[in-house]
This record gives C-alpha cells, structure tokens and sequence, in this order.
C-alpha cells in the first residue's frame, strides 16, 4: 500500500484516483471505444489521441477544472473509469460541479461508487469546496443511482439545460455539501 500512497493522491481499499497525464492517452482512448455502447447517449468521452490531450490539458491546466483517473489495484492500476470537477469556483461558493464514468469492463462493480466517496472527501478536504452538483439526464437511471448512493439529494430539474448529441437536453439537478 506504500506504493499506493506515493502513486495516488488518494486511495481506497480497490481503487486509487490519480491525475490525468499524457501517457495514459492510449489506455484512456481504448477503454472509451470499448464502452461506446455504454456511454450513449449519456457520455462522450474523447476516443483519439489528440481529442485525449485536449481533453486531459484542459483538466490539468485550468484551475476551474480537476481532473481524476480512477484505476483499480487488483489489475495493476488499470483505468477503470474517471470522475471531473468542472466549474470550480472559489471564494465565498467553494463549488463545483461532477463528470463522471465508469469504463465497460469496470461497470456494475462498485468502483466507481468507491471512486465518487474518494472524490468527495478529497474536494471536501484537500481541495477545501463546500458544494457539489451533478446534473443527470432524468432517464440515466445509473447515474442518479450513483449519486443517491453517495449522499447527493435532487434539488431540481432544468429543461434544455445542456447541449448533448446534437440537441438541448433535460437534466435533474443533484448537489452534495460538505456539511450533509
């Protein structure tokens, strides 16, 4: 577990969360064609090395970002999913809002329940926010699973709110404080 400690900046009994880098574009862009089925119409994830390093920079150089690879110790750190937080925002909001998705071979398993309760306690710790808010599509029934699971409480709903394969979609607006 010491190499966990020093490989991870945070780490669970089966899964450990890391930043993004440039060398796991490769791994990454696999696993998302792998999970193409999965994902849709939910999710899409970048698929080629170069929509990977504008994806994995802009997670690493934009301080209103954080990103995590979720990678599961019992197959070598292998990525098994990935959880951002998008729209940080500081000062008296201390807020941000999840992106988040488990990769096929990983799906159903808990990692990323796992995953999500590292994130919280990181953000709520380390990275010192208060809130954070998950929007879901109403009828992503695994997501709002995920997040009921984690302690998230629905505080509403937003027509057209966001624009996902080609048209405005609905989403249910879930949100967790670090003091629920």
């Amino acid at each position: 577990m010491s190499d966990d400690l020093e490989r991870y900046l945070t780490s669970g009994p089966r899964v450990g969360l890391r930043p993004f880098t440039a060398e796991d574009a490769g791994e990454f862009t696999a696993r998302a064609e792998q999970s193409r089925e999965l994902h849709r119409p939910w999710l899409f994830p970048p698929r080629t090395t170069e929509a990977y390093a504008a994806y994995a920079g802009a997670l690493t150089d934009d301080p209103a970002r954080a990103g995590f690879l979720v990678c599961e110790h019992a197959e070598g750190g292998a990525i098994a999913g990935f959880v951002n937080i998008n729209n940080i925002v500081r000062g008296a909001f201390r807020s941000g809002a999840l992106g988040y998705g488990a990769f096929a071979h990983a799906a159903g398993r808990g990692l990323l329940t796992e995953a999500l309760g590292l994130v919280l306690a990181y953000a709520f710790g380390p990275m010192e926010l208060h809130r954070l808010e998950a929007n879901i599509q109403p009828g992503n029934a695994a997501s709002r699973a995920l997040v009921r699971r984690a302690g998230f409480r629905l505080e509403g709903f937003s027509p057209a709110m966001l624009f996902i394969d080609g048209a405005w979609r609905d989403h249910e607006r879930w949100a967790v404080t670090a003091c629920s």
